[in-house]
């Protein structure tokens, strides 16, 4: 027996220490994204809404496909240019970013990365893998990342003498888009209420999205979305 309760408590101490851990990581992680984007941002002039995960603690635990429907609705709304976001190798919040529309998500690991999505693709979110391959160093590959993503005025072409038929890629791909995907408004009807409503149940996404949130239509979806049954 009591070599059974020894057990138990080691178990438990394991397992306590395993969540100090988890808290830790998640923390320090969304403040060295947030540090490395302010500090390339502030550079170029851009404010930086915190929308993410704070702590492993948090009451709102996005998976990535809540994470594509926060992103899409934070751009279609106008309440963000650009989203910052990821996962542990990325790309499954890239999928769920680009399966809305208004939405166009690259898969971003380095700086070329960055600059030549910015500057071919010219999309408007990126995902990046905060696990994999993101050790020693991570912080200043967010760095790097940061300041090509947003080194000059994406879509111009990389290379230049490329710009014109990739431009037109680009046109073309907005206007499949437009064929191919609902309104925002109706995808989110349609959706799992609850899936919904943990992606928009973020500590400060109230305060942030209502205060930047440019498209009443979409402000209202929410609103009602986050109603209490």
């Amino acid at each position: 027996m009591a070599v059974q309760d020894l057990k138990k408590e080691e178990a438990e101490n394991q397992e306590y220490i395993k969540k100090c851990l988890e808290y830790v990581l998640v923390r320090e992680k969304n403040e060295m994204i947030l540090h490395a984007l302010e500090k390339v941002a502030s550079e170029k002039g851009f404010s930086v809404d915190n929308y993410g995960m704070y702590s492993a603690e948090d009451e709102c635990q996005l998976t990535y496909v809540q994470v594509g429907i926060l992103a899409a609705v934070l751009l279609n709304a106008g309440a963000a240019d650009y989203v910052i976001t990821g996962c542990g190798t990325g790309e499954g919040a890239m999928l769920a970013c680009n399966s809305f529309p208004g939405v166009i998500c690259g898969h971003v690991e380095d700086a070329l990365d960055a600059y030549t999505f910015a500057q071919i693709n010219d999309g408007n979110a990126i995902a990046i893998p905060f696990a994999k391959g993101f050790g020693w160093g991570g912080e200043l590959n967010l760095e790097y990342i940061f300041e090509k993503l947003f080194a000059e005025e994406s879509g111009q072409g990389y290379p230049r003498e490329r710009a014109v038929p990739e431009q037109r890629n680009k046109r073309i791909l907005d206007e499949v888009k437009k064929v191919t995907y609902k309104d925002l408004p109706t995808i989110l009807k349609e959706l799992d209420r609850d899936l919904v409503r943990g992606a928009l149940r973020g500590e400060r996404f109230e305060e942030l999205f209502f205060a930047n949130c440019k498209c009443e239509t979409l402000a209202e979806c929410v609103r009602e979305m986050l109603k209490e049954d």
